[in-house]
């Protein structure tokens, strides 16, 4: 999808009022769209497969290291329980309030982020949770700064074309939550912040100029972070010497490529795999990718890629029809954000990119990675709640560059540089 398409929705979504009246909200929901059936289906299988498979990922785990072969299977529904309450209680909260809700949601983290550093609990040579790890701020810091942001460039949109309104701010905000993060050390939490800021900030319409100065000062700190961090520099040295020698690749990589070969194109079948008993690190978070592969094969893992691109199909048309700015701006950085993390984990898995340590969204097992995706989608089913129907129709009636069109890559238009400019 080129930049074009992304200008296009942000575009076609600030031409509907920036602010909207109680009144207003009210008159949006009564004529408001239902909800995404589509996105409800695709996740509902999702959630349906990831337990299938970190049932059979953790058995064996479970059985040497909680004496039960139930434990984290059992735990883990829990947690998607818990989550899909919570998705269904924000699908039902009116998107608008996030207005007067980031600020404190923001503080908050950052607390817990901080508190992290003083009490939390180490784990290979990290400190990156709190309560024996079961509560980890860097997964809430990610989603409450797609919905922070969202909300700052929403009302800060016409000033971004001066750099103390823009460009400076913006770094304060990345450069403070990605800092506290940076410290646990969790380095691709941190990347996957900058890089959810420099969407969010172009989709909001921020100067061009300011954006490519953003670029490269990112680039500029993620190489110090490599030169700087022994952890960085050791993952990238050993992801290069990989793609040299892939027998020299990291041993956590080497037991990942180990189980996909052995899955070949239909896998071994489910429960059936070895490597996850032979040394297969984090077989149900971090690897859980690798069992699926090898008991499922490709055919397996092609199924599993087709339900992210299924979400991100989704995540898009509600972001196209989305009443205004705000829902374009949360609906988009969720998604991205989702879409993001499981390409993350699955490139490093297949020795593709630096191994990152990222779960894999409503698979891997962990509870603050599926409570915070799931309240992610809760906020995409209000968004696609309140759209009205035949907004995208009467969206391409009023411009010829509508949102559809552009996502369906049938337009050629160049994309404008600010929101608001004819």
């Amino acid at each position: 999808m080129g930049t074009g398409a992304f200008r296009s929705i942000a575009i076609t979504s600030a031409e509907q009022p920036a602010e909207a009246s109680p009144a207003a909200s009210g008159a949006v929901r009564k004529r408001g769209g239902s909800v995404d059936l589509p996105l409800l289906l695709i996740m509902a299988t999702m959630l349906t497969f990831g337990l299938i498979m970190v049932h059979s990922a953790s058995t064996d785990f479970s059985l040497r290291f909680h004496n039960d072969p139930w434990h984290i299977f059992l735990r883990q529904i829990v947690w998607v329980v818990l989550g899909v309450a919570a998705a269904y209680l924000v699908s039902r909260l009116d998107y608008h309030h996030w207005r007067t809700l980031s600020l404190p949601v923001m503080i908050l983290t950052l607390g817990l982020l901080i508190a992290v550093l003083f009490v939390g609990d180490a784990h290979l040579s990290s400190i990156r949770g709190l309560y024996g790890g079961s509560i980890q701020p860097a997964e809430l810091a990610k989603l409450v700064t797609i919905i922070y942001l969202s909300v700052w460039l929403h009302s800060k949109r016409e000033q971004f074309h001066d750099i103390t309104w823009g460009l400076i701010p913006m770094a304060f905000i990345l450069g403070s939550i990605g800092g506290l993060i940076y410290l646990q050390p969790d380095i691709s939490a941190t990347a996957t912040i900058f890089m959810l800021g420099g969407l969010l900030f172009f989709l909001a319409g921020g100067d061009l100029r300011q954006i490519i100065v953003l670029f490269v000062v990112a680039l500029l700190a993620g190489f110090l972070i490599v030169q700087f961090s022994s952890t960085g520099r050791a993952r990238i040295d050993s992801f290069w010497f990989g793609l040299l020698n892939p027998v020299e690749a990291d041993y956590h990589v080497l037991r990942s490529l180990e189980a996909v070969v052995k899955g070949n194109l239909f896998g071994v079948g489910i429960g059936l795999a070895d490597t996850k008993l032979l040394g297969l690190p984090l077989a149900a978070t971090d690897s859980i990718f690798a069992v699926i592969a090898e008991e499922l094969g490709i055919v397996g893992a092609i199924v599993l890629i087709s339900l992210y691109a299924g979400i991100v199909w989704r995540g898009m048309r509600i972001a196209a029809k989305a009443p205004d700015l705000l829902g374009t701006l949360l609906a988009t950085g969720l998604v991205f954000w989702i879409a993001t993390e499981a390409a993350i984990n699955i490139l490093a898995m297949l020795a593709l990119m630096p191994f990152a340590g990222n779960a894999l969204p409503f698979v891997s097992a962990g509870g603050s990675s599926m409570l915070v995706s799931l309240i992610a989608i809760g906020i995409l089913l209000n968004i696609s709640r309140q759209s009205k129907p035949g907004a995208e129709k009467q969206k391409e009636e009023r411009r010829d560059y509508g949102a559809v069109l552009d996502l369906r890559r049938r337009n050629r238009r160049r994309g404008l540089s600010r929101v608001g400019r004819s």
